[in-house]
């Protein structure tokens, strides 16, 4: 799994999903099959963050990259 594999998930599945409640997602790290996240925009301050988390992010990069993924949220943006 590579940076780039993980990045283009993110932008064809689950970033539209996230913008169309007003979210927006960045990704932070990717190391080994364990995968940074910063969730903003209207997903910053959600309590629905963990859900969002398991119930989209980590289904959809398992199913789309072929193995197993974990997902952490990171609370800072990375940096640009």
């Amino acid at each position: 799994m590579t940076t780039e594999d993980v990045e283009k998930v993110l932008k064809d599945l689950v970033r539209p999903v996230i913008e169309a409640d007003g979210g927006d997602i960045e990704l932070v790290e990717v190391s080994g099959n364990r995968v940074v996240v910063y969730l903003g925009s209207a997903c910053a301050g959600c309590p629905g963050r963990p859900y969002t988390r398991a119930g989209l992010i980590e289904p959809a990069l398992c199913a789309a990259l072929g193995e197993t993924v974990r997902v952490e949220l990171s609370r800072r943006p990375p940096p640009h």
